[in-house]
C-alpha cells in the first residue's frame, strides 16, 4: 500500500520505552498539555486533569504497582491523565474524552521528536488505587492513563496496521475495497 505524506506522521508514532535521560523542558510540556486539552469531549465538558510527574522518587514507585512499566523510572517525565467524574457529560463519557486527550498527547510528542508510551491504568483497580494514593487525588478524580515521556534512545520502524478485512461498506460483510 502506498503511503500518504499527509498521514505518515501518525503511522510513524510508536511506543518508546527507552530514553536518553535528557530532560524535557517546561515549554515542551506545556505544548504537549495544550495538545492534550485540544481533544474533543462530549458536550465540550473537558473532564480531564493532568498530573505532571518529574519527581524521581514518584516515578520509581510506578513499577512497584505496574508490572509492565519498569521503563517509567528512566523517563524524563510522566503525565497522568485523570477523569474528573464531576465534570464528565454522563457516566463513562470521561473515559472516552480522556482517551482522546491521551492520543493527542502521544501524537504531539511524536511530532516534537519526543518518545512517549501509553501506560494502561484503567480498568485495573489496583493500579487506579495505587496512583490515587501516590498522587493524593480526590475521590471524584480517577487516574485513567499514564504517558511516559523522554528524549528517545530507540527508534522503531513504522508498523503497518491497516487491515482491509476489518473495513465494511454500508453493511457488515460487504468489503470496503
Amino acid at each position: 500500500m502506498n503511503s500518504d505524506p499527509r498521514t505518515d506522521w501518525i503511522r510513524k508514532r510508536r511506543s518508546i520505552r527507552k530514553y536518553t535521560g535528557e530532560k524535557i523542558t517546561d515549554d515542551e510540556l506545556k505544548e504537549l498539555l495544550r495538545a492534550a486539552m485540544g481533544a474533543p469531549s462530549a458536550v465540550n465538558k473537558q473532564p480531564w486533569h493532568f498530573i505532571v510527574l518529574d519527581d524521581r522518587a514518584l516515578l520509581s514507585q510506578v513499577p512497584g504497582f505496574h508490572p509492565n512499566a519498569s521503563f517509567v523510572s528512566d523517563a524524563s517525565h510522566a503525565i497522568v491523565v485523570c477523569v474528573d467524574e464531576k465534570l464528565q457529560h454522563d457516566e463513562g463519557y470521561g473515559l472516552l474524552d480522556c482517551s482522546a486527550a491521551a492520543e493527542n498527547l502521544l501524537l504531539a510528542a511524536n511530532s516534537m521528536d519526543l518518545g512517549a508510551c501509553w501506560i494502561g491504568i484503567y480498568p485495573r483497580e489496583g493500579r487506579i488505587n495505587a496512583l490515587r494514593d501516590m498522587l493524593q487525588t480526590p475521590d471524584h478524580v480517577m487516574p485513567f492513563a499514564m504517558i511516559s515521556l523522554g528524549r528517545p534512545a530507540e527508534e522503531k520502524p513504522e508498523a503497518e496496521r491497516y487491515r482491509p478485512e476489518r473495513i465494511h461498506r454500508n453493511t457488515w460483510g460487504t468489503p470496503f475495497e
